[in-house]
């Protein structure tokens, strides 16, 4: 009888579990190396977002920046980045809602957590660049590798080392740098 009752408690906390991950919109698992792997920021799941912000640019993901920088980035698309990238005022509303409800401070992905701890005081930074726990995360990649490479650039073209950051993916083990392999640190 203590078996089948620990059983069932192992079985409840697994379904308690899954549940949270679950309702975190967590639900998607990807295999990579032979691991599974999750998102560690949620995927973008907005298409009109997808769909507009990913015509000209990697669709980042909301969790990658707090809802403050997000606000800032929405309030002047007249000037996006030296690019004129206005929208319908009704259409730039429901972005601005997506991406602010989502936003790093907003949710609970542990990397987004971890970029909102790397945030000094009340740092609005509104470029992925400027964020201290992305540039210490890259560090160490020299600059042959990410300024130097002409298939990357910048710290802002995500997909171009991340195999799998559209699904907001960003382990070490999905990196992939263009001329440069598998990166290994």
């Amino acid at each position: 009888m203590k078996t089948r009752n620990g059983i069932g408690l192992v079985l409840l906390v697994l379904f308690v579990a899954l549940g949270q991950w679950a309702a975190n919109g967590e639900t998607e698992i990807f295999e990579s190396k032979g691991r599974a792997s999750r998102p560690d920021v949620a995927p973008v799941r907005n298409e009109q977002y997808a769909q507009e912000c990913g015509a000209c640019h990697f669709a980042y993901q909301p969790g990658l920046l707090p809802a403050a920088s997000w606000e800032k980035i929405m309030g002047n698309l007249s000037d996006h980045f030296g690019d004129n990238a206005a929208l319908a005022p009704e259409d730039q509303a429901a972005l601005r809602a997506y991406l602010v409800s989502n936003a790093a401070d907003r949710v609970s992905d542990k990397r987004s957590e971890r970029i909102v701890r790397s945030l000094k005081g009340k740092q609005v930074p509104i470029r992925i660049t400027e964020l201290p726990y992305i540039v210490r995360q890259h560090d160490e990649i020299p600059k042959r590798l990410l300024q130097e490479n002409k298939d990357v650039r910048s710290l802002s073209n995500c997909a171009a080392c991340h195999t799998l950051a559209e699904k907001g993916i960003y382990d070490e083990e999905t990196v992939k740098i263009p001329g440069g392999g598998q990166w290994d640190d």
